[in-house]
Parts: C-alpha cells; structure tokens; sequence
C-alpha cells in the first residue's frame, strides 16, 4: 500500500475514518475512535464533519464518483467495446491494488450509501453499463440486458475483491487482470 501524507486535519480524518470503518466496520466505529487515531478533539473532528453519517457519506460519494469518472475516462481511450471493458476492469485492478483500503471502505458501505446518489451522477457502474449498452446497440456484444451483463462484469470483477478483503487470496488483483478481463469478455458475449 502506498504510503499517504496527508497535511490538513480534514484528509487525516477521512484516512483514519477509512482504516476504522474497514477494519472495525462503520456502525462499531465512533467518532471518538476517529478523533482518537488523528489525535484531536472530538469537538475538533465536528469542526469538519456534523457527525460519523456524513464522514462516511462525503468520503463514499466524493470517491466513488471520482472513480466512475475515472473508468469513463479510461473506455474513452479504447475504440472498441472488447478494449472499453478490458481498459476499464483493468482500472478496477490498478485502483485496488493502489488504495485497497479506499477500495474496500468504497464496496463495504455502498449499499447504505448508494441510494443517496442524485441520479445522473457518474459512478462506476453506469460507466460499466454505458458500455456494453451502447455495444449491444452497435451489435459489438449479442442482443442481451445490459444491466444483467453489467451486474455478470461486477460479480466476475469484485468478488475476487472480496476474497482478497478476507484472505482467502492473497495475490495483487493486477496481477488477475488477464483473467478477470477474459472472463468478463465471456460472460457478456455467451448469451
């Protein structure tokens, strides 16, 4: 994991926060355990954040749409549906294997998290979904729903995340990448 300097008190609160909530999970994490690892005031802590609630949503929303727009970013640099989605499963891989902490913290709380978002807000799975929708409608991909082949991408590409979260592997998922991409590519083209 790559060593983070964090300056202001904010940023080492969010970092903190994310080791806690990964770790301990976010309902066993208080606001004095946040303030405690900073080593601040729990007053100090109110000074940023009006409690552990919107800690933990600024940090999910504010990350998990950087990271939807990161995967657009990367499907706009390949021609083809095949390399969108190779591109884009490979930046699922680089981003856990730079922050696994964040990545981890970004898909233990989504489901308390997600139906907070405004719609139309980029996040990673409309970029996933944009994809192979708009290569079904190309015919790059069989005639098939996208949101099931979408949700087929997720489940090949995150559960070995979560095997790695828990132990039960213990390579780099870079290093899985090949795999990961082949079997998704699978996946939305056997219909």
């Amino acid at each position: 994991m790559p060593r983070h300097r964090f300056t202001n008190t904010k940023e080492r609160i969010e970092r903190a926060a994310i080791e806690l909530f990964v770790t301990r999970g976010v309902d066993a994490t208080s606001v004095r355990d946040v303030a405690r690892a900073v080593d601040i005031s729990e007053g100090a802590l109110y000074r940023h954040f009006a409690g552990k609630n919107e800690l933990v949503w600024e940090v999910f929303e504010r990350h998990y749409v950087q990271f939807g727009g990161r995967l657009e970013a990367l499907a706009r640099t390949e021609t083809t549906a095949r390399g969108k989605l190779a591109a884009m499963i490979r930046g699922f891989c680089h981003a856990y294997d730079e922050d696994p902490l964040l990545f981890r913290f970004l898909l233990f709380v989504q489901h308390d998290q997600l139906s907070k978002l405004a719609a139309g807000t980029a996040n990673p799975v409309d970029a996933v979904r944009t994809v192979i929708a708009d290569a079904i409608g190309a015919s790059e991909l069989p005639d098939q729903d996208p949101d099931l082949a979408t949700a087929l991408v997720f489940g090949i590409v995150l559960q070995p995340v979560t095997f790695v979260a828990y132990g039960r592997l213990s390579s780099s998922l870079t290093s899985l990448c090949d795999r990961l991409v082949a079997a998704s590519w699978a996946a939305v083209t056997t219909v």
